[in-house]
C-alpha cells in the first residue's frame, strides 16, 4: 500500500506538477535542505487592451522597447503581458514561429552560454527550480531552432527588464495563461 506522500507525487506527476511534487515530497525546500524556498508563480501581469495590428488571431507580437508581449485576439484586440527581453547585445528581430511547446521543460543552455559561463551545468531538469519555469514556447525560422524561448521564470521579480540573452521571459501564471492561447505552428513577429 503506497504512503500518502507517495499517492499526492502519483497525482502531481499525473498533472504535470512532477518537478514541485518531488521537491515538496522529498522535503527539498525545506528549512535545513540547502535549496531555496519554492518559488511562487508570480502575479498575473496580462491586460486586454486595444490593439491595432494587420496580423491574425492568434498572432504574438512582441515589441521590445515596450518590454510587452501581444497576443492579438480579434480585430483591433489583443492579450498583453509584461516580459523581460535581451539585454544589450543580444536583442534580435524578425519573425519566426511556434515549433512546439512544453510544460515544466528541462533547460540546456546553448553551447555559447556555456562558453559565456562555463559554471553553467549541461542540463537543468524540469522542476520548479528551472529557469525556464513553468511552460516553454520554442521559437523557430524556416524550421529551424533559433535557440530562443518564450518562456516562464521561478523569479517573478525578473520579468520587466532588459536581461535576457534573447529569449522572452514571463511570470509563471502568465506563461501557463499564454501556453493555453497559443497553438504551434502560430507566427511571432519581434519588433
Amino acid at each position: 500500500m503506497p504512503s500518502a506522500r507517495l499517492r499526492i507525487v502519483g497525482r502531481l506527476a499525473a498533472a504535470g506538477l512532477i518537478g514541485i511534487a518531488l521537491a515538496s515530497a522529498c522535503g527539498l525546500a525545506q528549512a535545513g535542505s540547502g535549496l531555496p524556498p519554492l518559488p511562487a508563480m508570480g502575479p498575473s501581469l496580462r491586460k486586454a487592451v486595444a490593439f491595432e495590428t494587420r496580423e491574425q488571431p492568434g498572432t504574438i507580437v512582441i515589441r521590445k522597447n515596450e518590454k510587452a508581449l501581444y497576443l492579438v485576439t480579434a480585430a483591433g484586440h489583443a492579450l498583453r503581458y509584461q516580459i523581460s527581453v535581451g539585454r544589450d547585445g543580444f536583442g534580435w528581430t524578425g519573425t519566426v514561429k511556434i515549433a512546439s511547446k512544453t510544460e515544466w521543460p528541462e533547460w540546456r543552455p546553448p553551447r555559447e552560454m556555456r562558453a559565456r559561463r562555463p559554471e553553467l551545468p549541461a542540463m537543468v531538469p524540469a522542476g520548479p527550480y528551472n529557469p525556464l519555469g513553468a511552460r516553454a514556447l520554442y521559437l523557430s525560422r524556416d524550421g529551424r531552432d533559433t535557440l530562443y524561448r518564450i518562456h516562464g521564470t521561478n523569479d517573478p521579480k525578473g520579468v520587466g527588464f532588459d536581461g535576457t540573452s534573447g529569449c522572452f521571459r514571463l511570470t509563471n501564471t502568465d506563461v501557463i495563461d499564454l501556453f493555453k492561447r497559443v497553438a504551434v505552428g502560430a507566427k511571432v513577429v519581434v519588433e
